[in-house]
């Protein structure tokens, strides 16, 4: 299914709605969520958290601290997201969701909680993607924290699962 934004919330739900945000970094998911947020969504992004609580990647803390800050930061924002639900917040979570088992999982946890999900894959051309992260690197903010070389692209190209049957609304 692809759809608009605006097609996106004219859909009416009676309990809390929770955007998951899905896509490789460059995709437009911050931008996506951020327009939500403007909508009235709580947003929740561990690269936010994670410079909110640690600082700045390479420069206040080690780089191999990063994989246990992400763990840290994903414990702390589940935990949000459920008082959020249970406050009958609507809520997009700003994650990638790059794999189907951790997709199902929050899925399970909405659905637990009393809320309702949507997914949004966000499909964008690796060339598009390359072209945003030059231009991202140059920005000195959370969702920049460290510059994605073409390796690592390539890495989060390789390993990222794309959706498919699992009820996700597709953005191009």
């Amino acid at each position: 299914m692809t759809a608009t934004l605006d097609d996106f919330l004219k859909q009416k739900t009676l309990k809390p709605l929770i955007i998951m945000m899905c896509g490789v970094a460059g995709s437009g998911k911050t931008t996506f969520a951020q327009e939500l947020e403007q909508k009235g969504f709580a947003r929740l992004s561990i690269d936010e958290e994670i410079w909110k609580v640690n600082g700045r990647f390479g420069i206040d803390y080690p780089v191999e601290n990063y994989e246990n800050y992400k763990v840290e930061a994903e414990i702390r924002l589940r935990v949000e997201l459920i008082r959020l639900i249970e406050d009958k917040h609507n809520v997009v979570i700003d994650f990638s969701f790059w794999q189907r088992a951790k997709r199902n999982d929050y899925k399970q946890l909405i659905e637990n909680t009393g809320g309702e999900w949507r997914l949004i894959y966000l499909k964008v051309s690796p060339e598009v993607l390359r072209a945003r992260l030059k231009e991202r690197s140059k920005r000195f903010d959370a969702n920049a924290a460290f510059t994605i070389t073409e390796d690592i692209l390539t890495s989060f190209l390789n390993g990222f699962e794309v959706p498919s049957q699992e009820g996700e609304i597709v953005i191009e």
